[in-house]
């Protein structure tokens, strides 16, 4: 083998330069921070956290450090590639560059489809925020007015896209920190003429781990599915300023916070009231400070879960244009993907990712209550398969290196591959979980895995087939 390893110089960022087809370097730092920090912290926090609480209850804290953890350890690995070497195609160009055209091809594809189902699934629970304080306007109208303005956001210059995700990433931040903060002032001085709460709910009611171990490790599945979105940061590589600088300073400071966002905001739920009465019929944190009877802020952090649904939506769209462009540029999907337009914002892939999001605003309407258990657990099993695809890429990546270059890299996964085989071996665990949970939205999301890897793999055979029969027929022409 090591005959076969080479020095691979570090890559300039890279993208399209073909005049009328290359994205603009407009995000910053701290706009690259904020949009994965945003595309992270968002339903699934604000309303898959009653499934994963129902599950494990006050034990999800372990979940959430666990989940934690293993992220890291993926984002850790798509660094390595993405600080050598900036694109907005991120792990598909890297699966195409070091595995193959099919393992290129198949991670695009895979991780659009990923953020179709997050997408969804955001649309999904609009409805019922909305229904907080407008009890009788379907879920599916709501869905369909927030589907339009986030394109229209997205369609707009990258610049702008950015400032929109980065304040709406604040008022998530600010709120979740103001309602720790908050929380714990309850827990221990008491609000509204209710007594301090102390953390006793944290053992009272069949101790502090209700479920045993088994209740921690369901409550990783949604726990997964919350953690989606943070591998934004590899797809905004392409469109940074500097990325040498600012992909390690944003995986780095974007892991711990959101440990601290989630840990702590579960640790005070938990705390304030018992974990039984969190019944999933709104957002735990609007149902808690309404049970607690605190004026005005429960329709406060209504507020803040609704433009936390759309934010993540927007991050959604954002990358599902950005990985539609790339796949174009590859060859993998229709050129006119890879069109922009005047501002560099790639419209093609964005109004067609949006159309086909658009289906979430029917589910929400054939299947309103259950609309968002069936499309997280689809999101979670297309981010498995784009997770356990990076980490393999890296492995390969690593073994194209000799050990000067794998010692020059400038932000290396700790561990490698020790800790590549340990992520892989979480994700098999959890998806046998998901079988065995007896919740049947798991056990279909599982079911569809091997079926949508089998339409991928028959896709790219069919396209190639295509690509051979044009170009025979231009050299019979020729």
């Amino acid at each position: 083998m090591s005959q076969t390893r080479q020095h691979i110089p570090e890559a300039p960022p890279r993208d399209s330069q073909q005049p009328g087809v290359s994205l603009r370097r407009g995000l910053r730092n701290r706009h690259i921070q904020l949009i994965a920090l945003g595309g992270a912290i968002g339903t699934g926090l604000f309303y898959g956290a009653s499934d994963s609480i129902g599950a494990a209850g006050p034990a999800v804290i372990i979940s959430y450090l666990v989940g934690g953890i293993i992220i890291y350890l993926v984002m850790r690995a798509l660094g390595e590639m993405s600080v050598h070497n900036p694109t907005s195609g991120a792990f598909s160009e890297y699966a195409h560059d070091y595995w193959g055209d099919l393992a290129g091809f198949v991670s695009g594809w895979n991780y659009w489809f990923n953020y179709i189902a997050v997408s969804m699934a955001e649309l999904s629970v609009v409805g019922i925020y909305i229904n907080y304080w407008f009890p009788n306007v379907p879920q599916w109208v709501t869905a369909a007015v927030v589907l339009v303005l986030v394109t229209a956001v997205n369609l707009l210059h990258v610049r702008a896209y950015g400032e929109f995700e980065f304040w709406f990433a604040i008022i998530k931040v600010v709120a979740i920190l103001a309602m720790i903060a908050f929380g714990l002032w309850i827990m221990f001085f008491g609000a509204g003429g209710h007594p301090a709460t102390g953390i006793s709910n944290l053992w009272t009611h069949g101790g502090f781990m209700p479920n045993g171990l088994h209740g921690v490790m369901t409550g990783l599945v949604v726990v997964m599915f919350s953690f989606g979105g943070v591998e934004l940061i590899g797809i905004t590589a392409g469109e940074a300023e500097d990325p040498q600088r600012s992909i390690p300073r944003a995986i780095n400071q974007v892991v711990y916070r959101i440990l601290i966002f989630y840990v702590g905001a579960i640790l005070v739920i938990v705390s304030l009231t018992p974990w039984t009465r969190i019944d999933g019929k709104a957002s735990p944190f609007v149902q808690i400070f309404d049970q607690i009877g605190v004026p005005g802020a429960a329709a406060i952090l209504n507020v803040v879960v609704l433009t936390a649904a759309a934010s993540t939506y927007n991050s959604g769209l954002y990358s599902n244009g950005r990985m539609l462009f790339s796949l174009a540029h590859q060859g993998n999907a229709p050129r006119i993907f890879g069109k922009v337009s005047r501002h560099g914002s790639p419209w093609v892939g964005i109004i067609a990712s949006s159309l086909v999001t658009a289906a979430a605003v029917v589910l929400t309407a054939v299947l309103p209550s259950q609309a968002f258990s069936y499309v997280m657990s689809i999101a979670l099993i297309a981010a498995f398969i784009n997770w356990g695809m990076v980490v393999i890429t890296q492995l390969l990546f690593r073994r194209r290196m000799d050990a000067d270059a794998v010692a020059a890299l400038r932000f290396r996964m700790p561990g490698a591959p020790v800790t590549n085989w340990l992520v892989l071996a979480f994700m098999a665990v959890i998806v046998i979980l998901m079988i065995l949970s007896g919740n049947p939205a798991y056990q279909i999301a599982v079911a569809i895995g091997p079926v949508w890897l089998i339409i991928l793999i028959t896709g790219w055979a069919l396209s190639r087939l295509s690509r051979r029969r044009r170009q025979a027929s231009r050299n019979r022409e020729d």
